[in-house]
């Protein structure tokens, strides 16, 4: 860890840190009161993969659907309009969109095939996304003179690492430049984060044979074809099989790679001097 003890982390003159856990637990809430302080640079890890990396394939979709209209359609190949993403920390829909969900056609689903075809591109600009998180802290430094640093991670960055492997790239990298914060949610955090995702869905990404087995599993227990999934209870009922499952591989992260923290601790957060007194106390426990 970039600081190993209490007196590392006080006496640091840039503090650089990294959130990670699951969505809703807190990660962005806290890296907006850090950024609201105006001596934190917020790094969102979604909104990088929104923006950089899958922003022109988000864009395409948008035309692509416009295509059927002929009326937009003939506006569209006279360059007389044009289409973008309004992709923000705040709003990361333009990316859930496309991102999508498999199942039913009539409600909206898309082919499974199509539907992991986009995952595989979600799997690659979220790890370049995170391999570029030095080059945004020394970015926020040079070019507008920030001390410090968050980056706030999405929710699947267990799905991208092996934090068992002490060369894993990505967490290698991270190490490097930042101090790895997990942000753990209790047993009864479960059924409010789902409650949450069911009615503000973001954008998930599972790696290909666990996503493989979701899919597998939840047709052969509703014994049900692929084409009359219905997406949004598919989802849920992955993202409900998504906590179990993601928990102790957030755990290594934090024991071999970073520190803990509660969800409960993170709430009681109000300003960047909550947040320094936190870091003492993680770094007190590891």
């Amino acid at each position: 860890m970039i600081y190993s003890t209490i007196k590392d982390w006080q006496n640091a003159p840039h503090k650089q840190v990294a959130l990670f856990g699951m969505s809703g637990l807190g990660k962005t809430y806290v890296s907006n009161i850090l950024r609201a302080s105006g001596n934190w640079f917020h790094y969102s890890i979604d909104y990088r993969i929104g923006t950089r990396h899958m922003g022109e394939f988000i864009v395409d979709n948008f035309k692509y659907e416009a295509m059927k209209n002929p009326f937009l359609a003939d506006l569209l190949r006279s360059d007389s309009m044009d289409v973008r993403s309004n992709i923000s920390f705040e709003n990361l829909a333009p990316l859930s969109t496309y991102m999508g969900k498999p199942g039913d056609s009539n409600k909206f689903g898309l082919p499974f095939e199509e539907y992991m075809r986009r995952q595989a591109q979600h799997r690659i600009a979220e790890i370049n996304a995170l391999l570029e998180t030095e080059y945004f802290i020394n970015r926020a430094q040079t070019l507008y003179n920030y001390d410090n640093f968050v980056c706030d991670t999405g929710g699947s960055l267990c799905e991208v690492v092996d934090p068992d492997d002490e060369n894993d790239p990505v967490l290698s990298a991270l190490s490097k430049s930042v101090l790895m914060v997990w942000i753990k949610g209790a047993d009864d955090h479960t059924e409010t984060l789902v409650n949450r995702f069911r009615g503000d869905p973001k954008p998930m990404y599972y790696a290909p044979d666990v996503l493989n087995d979701l899919w597998q599993r939840y047709l052969d227990q509703n014994k049900i074809a692929p084409e009359n999934v219905d997406p949004n209870d598919f989802m849920t009922w992955g993202y409900s099989e998504a906590i179990q499952r993601r928990q102790p591989i957030y755990g290594k992260i934090a024991e071999n790679w970073g520190v803990t923290v509660t969800a409960d601790e993170i709430s009681k957060v109000k300003s960047p001097d909550d947040f320094d007194a936190l870091m003492c106390i993680a770094l007190a426990r590891a």
